[in-house]
């Protein structure tokens, strides 16, 4: 199957450069190339593509508005779209992420690891350039130390405050206790079922920014059971896709504690 890609930068050089990446894979193909975030919009809403690639600043509307307007949590029907800049500032990851981003690539992350992006945005997974994954979720360790074997709240100062809770950009976030049996959801809200041991151990993997081989080599399982915990975890926090685990995670202080 063919993934069909939307290109968004202001800039025709960068287009160019990023189609000749693309078209020389066999299984992609760049539909369509958008000079500013408002043709972007009308471009993907009239197309449907697999996947956009939008950069965050563009004329008219920036690519982090692009972004929720085609995949935010309020969208009946999101588009994957990658954020792909030059610009490695924590906030634009953040509300890229929070917007419902598949994806934040720095353009000189290597024709690979955009191509990577792609696929993975196409089979419904997402990817961060390594660079600024972890660095990025362990802001969201700011909150006051937890009680022991609870998470502690999001905190209300920093990124979180301004972007809301995971899925939820715009709103402030609500620190609240986990339901008995696990870790609240970001926002508060507890999750629908306890995550097993099996399912926190993958969600402290995923915070670290381990691919699912990576996690079945370690924890000696396969790829596809891996896969299986994953959408299992998903379901119960009721999140989106890996990106949205790890910042969870982070937000909850699974991890970092």
């Amino acid at each position: 199957m063919t993934i069909s890609v939307l290109l968004a930068d202001d800039q025709p050089m960068v287009r160019s450069g990023l189609r000749l990446i693309l078209q020389d894979q066999p299984d992609i193909e760049v539909v369509a190339e958008a000079s500013d975030g408002a043709e972007a919009v009308t471009l993907a809403r009239r197309l449907r593509p697999d996947v956009c690639l939008v950069d965050i600043r563009m004329p008219r509307l920036d690519g982090i508005e692009v972004t929720r307007t085609l995949a935010g949590p309020d969208v009946a029907d999101p588009l994957r779209v990658i954020v792909v800049t030059t610009f490695d500032l924590d906030e634009y990851v953040y509300g890229a992420l929070r917007g419902g981003a598949a994806g934040f690539i720095l353009k000189d992350a290597g024709p690979a690891l955009l191509v990577e992006a792609v696929r993975a945005a196409h089979a419904g997974d997402a990817l961060v350039s390594p660079s600024v994954t972890v660095r990025l979720l362990r802001h969201l360790t700011t909150a006051p130390p937890a009680a022991p074997g609870l998470p502690g709240p999001a905190s209300q100062s920093g990124p979180a405050s301004q972007s809301g809770a995971a899925g939820q950009p715009g709103k402030s976030g609500k620190s609240g206790r986990p339901s008995r049996g696990g870790p609240s959801r970001p926002g508060g809200r507890s999750a629908a079922r306890p995550l097993s041991e099996r399912e926190t151990e993958v969600v402290r993997a995923i915070a670290h920014g381990r691919t699912n081989l990576e996690i079945g080599a370690e924890m000696f399982i396969s790829l596809s059971t891996v896969k299986g915990h994953v959408a299992a975890i998903q379901a119960k926090l009721g999140l989106r896709n890996r990106v949205e685990i790890a910042a969870w995670a982070w937000e909850t202080r699974v991890v970092g504690r």
